[in-house]
């Protein structure tokens, strides 16, 4: 792991659970809207939030 300090460590782990928060909250949407564009756009978005999420993880394992 890289050399994070305790308080980076926080704001890391913060940082990837807000990440999957929105991921999650993003998919929901995405299920419920009607709209083609609106669900694509959801869909996107909740896409994008995994891709950081996994990127910010991967910090984890350096």
């Amino acid at each position: 792991m890289s050399n994070l300090n305790q308080i980076e460590l926080q704001h890391l782990r913060h940082l990837i659970g807000a990440h999957e928060t929105s991921y999650q909250k993003l998919n929901t949407y995405a299920s419920q809207a009607v709209d083609p564009q609106i669900k694509q756009m959801f869909t996107k978005s909740a896409q994008d939030a995994l891709n950081t999420k996994q990127k910010l993880m991967s910090f984890l394992s350096e």
